[in-house]
């Protein structure tokens, strides 16, 4: 019996395994936002396409990702969405228990704005009511994959040359991966010196979406 006990143990380890690594828990969150083609997530994890590959490889072996063939690329997808939850619940323990992220977190905290501290399910219900604009930084073909309900897209790279297509007197709230993501504070940042009402949501598609909220998709 003892042997069968280290063998059950043994396989929920390879799991443990597979997330010990820095870049595949990035590339894990990447792959939140829905499928990637490796060169996709290379470069959006600053690695090469080599180290991806085996990243990938890694957490294919430990079937959190699959794939799929698109011509002449290869597409990676999550599992499911329990692997998208377990990563919402690993980054939150580790916030909550370690003090060096903590520290980590707080040198990226801006001034927070008056809509920061609004609960997710009144926010929801402001952007349907058109009280704020909920504005999605990411890229497009993550934007297209899952959004909040009633979010418009607007990459941060294209922000600046389309402010003239937000209301000048609505308040706006900026969200992109998760807490770790950089793109809604920078969107953030501009928004403000542009003299808009601008706050951040920490919130990603995988928080939102944890937290038993709907989670909207581009009709194709």
């Amino acid at each position: 019996m003892r042997a069968i006990k280290d063998q059950l143990y043994e396989q929920v380890a390879r799991i443990g395994k597979a997330l010990a690594s820095p870049k595949r828990l990035e590339l894990i969150e990447l792959l939140c936002q829905g499928e990637k083609s490796v060169e996709t997530l290379a470069a959006q994890a600053e690695i090469s396409v080599k180290l991806a590959s085996a990243h990938l490889r890694e957490l294919r072996l430990a079937q959190l990702v699959e794939t799929r063939k698109d011509g002449k690329y290869v597409l990676y997808r999550l599992a499911g969405t329990g692997v998208a939850d377990l990563w919402v619940h690993l980054r939150g323990e580790a916030q909550e228990r370690l003090v060096e992220l903590q520290l980590a977190m707080a040198s990226l905290v801006k001034p927070k704005g008056p809509l920061e501290q609004v609960g997710r399910a009144a926010l929801l219900k402001k952007a349907r009511a058109g009280e704020v604009v909920v504005l999605d930084v990411r890229p497009g073909p993550e934007f297209a994959a899952g959004h909040l309900p009633h979010a418009r897209s607007m990459p941060v790279a294209e922000l600046r040359k389309r402010l003239d297509e937000l209301p000048g007197k609505v308040p706006i709230v900026a969200y992109c991966r998760g807490p770790f993501c950089l793109l809604a504070r920078s969107a953030v940042d501009l928004l403000r010196r542009k003299g808009y009402e601008a706050s951040h949501l920490s919130d990603g598609i995988a928080e939102w979406r944890a937290a038993g909220l709907p989670v909207e998709q581009e009709v194709r």
